[in-house]
């Protein structure tokens, strides 16, 4: 198997809807590196199809989450306009395993360009902040993965909705900004943004920072998703998730209701 190989399996398993077993199950030697460059071709694909870049997100942001996977710092993956929800729209078909996780959400601003991006560089480059719930589905069966695998699947990016609330960050400390996640009225967690890396600008940061090593940057514009307060849920037909924050309002999604996920 090749990256082009790669590429073309991950984007047919994500079209059919249909789980396949972990790259690394064959391609033995695929490396974190190369991932992201499976991952870069992917996106390529995208833009060529028509979709746009409208930001990336961050996975695996949590301390544990990380020692699972014996890592020392989160994922990246790109967001494009195809995975934005609108408004109290249901996630649509063709997901395999959906699940849902509240995050902390920037609006940039500013371009924001590494090397040596701190918090306090990438705070000053944020033109507003929301609430939003990100929906993961990874492409592999069962959530079985190593961590070039997730890599290559683009960070388990599938959809995100934002809510409709936003502020300006210099006003809030998002590290008390508190979060209660549900699905269907019934509480599932709480968490605050320290929850993201100590603050959720420190997850701004390293992005920036771990697209400088790409010759990349955060460009104006962009939605940046900090990484999962909570642990991802389920989310099956027929179910709704709603992430109330302390400042920055409500959002909810909503799974299919007909019975597919």
């Amino acid at each position: 198997m090749n990256v082009v190989e790669a590429a073309g399996i991950l984007l047919q398993a994500e079209s059919s809807g249909s789980a396949i077993a972990p790259l690394t199950d064959t391609w033995e030697k695929l490396d974190v590196a190369t991932a992201y460059e499976v991952q870069a071709e992917t996106l390529r694909r995208r833009l060529e199809r028509g979709e746009h870049v409208v930001g990336v997100k961050l996975g695996l942001t949590s301390a544990a989450k990380q020692r699972t996977m014996g890592i020392n710092r989160p994922l990246l993956g790109w967001l494009t306009d195809a995975m934005v929800l609108p408004a109290g729209e249901p996630i649509g078909p063709g997901l395999i395993h959906p699940r849902a996780e509240p995050e902390i959400v920037f609006v940039l601003a500013h371009r924001l360009a590494g090397p040596g991006v701190t918090a306090p560089q990438a705070m000053s480059a944020i033109g507003s902040v929301c609430g939003g719930i990100e929906v993961i589905d990874s492409r592999f069966a069962g959530f079985r993965f190593r961590l070039p695998d997730v890599v290559a699947d683009n960070a388990s990016s599938a959809r995100v909705a934002l809510g409709p609330v936003t502020a300006v960050p210099g006003g809030l400390d998002l590290s008390l900004e508190a979060c209660l996640f549900t699905v269907n009225g019934d509480v599932i967690d709480s968490a605050t943004g320290a929850a993201v890396l100590g603050h959720p600008a420190q997850a701004l940061a390293l992005a920036a920072n771990v697209l400088a090593e790409r010759h990349l940057a955060l460009e104006p514009g962009w939605l940046v998703l900090t990484g999962g307060m909570t642990d991802a849920v389920p989310l099956a037909p027929g179910t709704s998730a709603l992430a109330e924050f302390t400042h920055l309002g409500a959002v909810t999604v909503h799974g299919r209701a007909d019975g597919s996920s």
